[in-house]
């Protein structure tokens, strides 16, 4: 009877573990549980006048507005152009804000030097940045990328700075134990360990980039998704702003996941 009993308690334990995968599997879908009840409260909103639908579009108009727009081409033109922005920019930011966190998260000296000044800049709003790299950068590409730069170091910059000023002692006691020399000890045991505080900079630099891009697209852009959203507000096209502003959302999530996937892997290594 008992081992009847043991015998139907492991099936279900092996019919359970098998279906845990296939709910891990869909379980991304919680996350659109909340954005489907916020259009729908959006469109309640609209449809009963508490909004007027030159204030805001009926979640169908922002729909037809961007298909619309796709289906010409506009759109795409718009979009390329954002995502090389953010590209590059956050690319530039990284390396720049890898370099310095290293620098002053090895280097006592290179903190007291450097930490203060950039404690101070990272405080600068983004548009506060716009009429300066106008004057020195000029209208072009690079002013933008610059600017979207700013935003994706400063994360990085702190994080990793912290992250390696942070390593146990205990790892840096073990290293010397194995007479390891000091590149060796950098490359072995202190970066490996900061690797996790990188991440979550690089995570953040990420979503600052994003946030960047819409003060960079207000240097005389004539492409770009916040070029779209300005002139939405330019022609008082409330379908047009809001569907820029999903834009953002949707391939800033998109980053975010793709950062967020890297992170796990580096992380579980």
């Amino acid at each position: 009877m008992a081992t009847t009993r043991e015998t139907e308690t492991g099936d279900v334990g092996s019919a359970l573990a098998g279906a845990l995968p296939d709910a891990d599997r869909f379980r991304w879908l919680l996350g659109l549980v909340v954005p489907a009840a916020l259009v729908v409260v959006w469109h309640l909103l609209v449809a009963t006048g508490v909004f007027a639908a030159h204030q805001l579009p009926q979640p169908l108009r922002v729909v037809e507005t961007l298909y619309g727009m796709a289906a010409t081409g506009e759109l795409w033109g718009h979009i390329a152009i954002t995502l090389q922005r953010v590209f590059f920019g956050t690319l530039l930011g990284v390396s720049v804000g890898i370099v310095l966190g290293t620098v002053t998260g090895l280097y006592g000296l290179a903190e007291d030097l450097l930490d203060p000044l950039l404690q101070s800049l990272k405080n600068i709003p983004s548009l506060a940045w716009v009429p300066l790299f106008l004057l020195w950068f000029g209208i072009g590409e690079g002013a933008k990328v610059l600017l979207i730069a700013v935003g994706a170091f400063f994360p990085v910059y702190l994080n990793l700075s912290t992250g390696i000023g942070n390593v146990s002692e205990d790892l840096i006691e073990v290293a010397e134990v194995y007479d390891l020399g000091r590149f060796e000890s950098l490359r072995r045991v202190v970066f490996p360990a900061a690797v996790p505080s990188l991440l979550v900079g690089i995570r953040g630099g990420v979503g600052l980039a994003w946030m960047f891009v819409v003060a960079a697209e207000l240097i005389a852009a004539s492409q770009g998704i916040g070029f779209l959203m300005s002139d939405g507000r330019v022609l008082a096209r409330p379908d047009i702003i809001v569907g820029s502003i999903l834009l953002f959302a949707f391939f800033g999530n998109l980053s975010d996941l793709a950062v967020k996937e890297v992170e796990k892997r580096a992380v579980d290594w």
